[in-house]
């Protein structure tokens, strides 16, 4: 099933599942979702579980840490992360903090999901990746899914969880296919990352889209130049599982970090310094990072295409990085 069929899986499962389950938003009911995702929730499970919104994301997300602060489990959906910035207070100074501000009496068992991401020409203003800016917050969790499968699993385990979690999905790959597990039951613990290729030459870590160009990237090198490359897909940026890349780090000795946002106060500088300390002795090169242009995001299409880490500029970082350490 493709990306966007996982979703809605998960919410259809979780909404069965219990009773406190709720959707809000935007176009979520009669509309169906701006991308569809929650198409035919309304119409099973009634407007009063799967809740249209007004065009206020302060107000909707405010509602949603009420909601969530007497017991319920809201998971809101904001149209874009572009749109989540209008109710940073919401996200950053209440739902983030009110388990510690409260000695853990009060939880806020909220989710918030939204896609993220760029390449569909929506210019500066909507192609945005602010996972770091989110993912920085104490009392926060963050996951960035890049398949159908942790697409589900995934969301499954934040609506789950006690703690409010933003699921980051990603324009580019609703469309994209994969097995994903049919078992109500089935989710992907938080904080756990994984390794879909195994490798001996270096270590690839990104997350989100740029896990598939990564992907890509590994087996293309490997046709063109014999290369072994590991990819490390981080699955969830808050907990941050190092354990999981410095024992690959340690193990290839080479690391290329690679994300979607600008990397000055970026994912990958957050990986780069934990690989330092965690790997210090075992690197034969320094840590490569690459990410978007240091730019607001151009209109024109190959402007655009420019400005966003293809697939050659990561084949160059990864060339570089052994060469350099041979």
């Amino acid at each position: 099933m493709t990306y966007r069929e996982a979703l809605r899986l998960a919410l259809a499962e979780e909404l069965e599942h219990d009773p406190r389950v709720f959707l809000m938003g935007e176009e979520v009911g009669q509309f169906e979702g701006a991308y569809k995702v929650s198409a035919g929730l309304m119409d099973r499970f009634g407007a009063d579980r799967v809740r249209d919104t007004p065009i206020s994301e302060e107000g909707f997300v405010g509602a949603g840490v009420g909601a969530a602060m007497l017991g319920e489990r809201p998971v809101v959906e904001i149209m874009t992360l572009n749109f989540l910035l209008v109710a940073m207070d919401q996200v950053i100074n209440h739902a983030a903090k009110i388990g510690a501000m409260f000695g853990g009496m009060v939880r806020c068992p909220m989710v918030i999901r939204t896609p993220n991401g760029a390449g569909a020409q929506l210019t500066a203003q909507h192609s945005q990746s602010f996972d770091q800016w989110f993912a920085s917050t104490p009392g926060l969790k963050v996951v960035a899914p890049a398949n159908p499968r942790d697409a589900k699993g995934l969301l499954k385990a934040a609506i789950r969880d006690e703690d409010p979690v933003l699921v980051i999905e990603n324009l580019p790959i609703y469309k994209e296919k994969g097995e994903v597990p049919l078992d109500p039951d089935f989710t992907t613990p938080i904080g756990l990352a994984d390794v879909p290729r195994k490798g001996s030459d270096l270590t690839l870590i990104s997350h989100s889209f740029a896990t598939k160009r990564c992907l890509d990237v590994a087996e293309d090198l490997a046709e063109s130049h014999g290369l072994d490359i590991e990819v490390v897909d981080l699955r969830s940026l808050r907990p941050l599982d190092v354990e999981t890349v410095a024992a690959s780090v340690s193990k290839t000795s080479r690391a290329v970090c690679v994300e979607e946002g600008w990397p000055t106060y970026g994912v990958t500088a957050e990986i780069a310094a934990r690989i330092g300390k965690a790997c210090f002795d075992d690197l034969d090169a320094p840590v490569e990072r690459v990410g978007m242009a240091e730019v607001p995001m151009p209109y024109a299409k190959n402007l655009e295409t420019a400005a966003l880490p293809g697939a050659d500029r990561i084949a160059e970082a990864v060339l570089e990085t052994l060469e350099g350490s041979r």
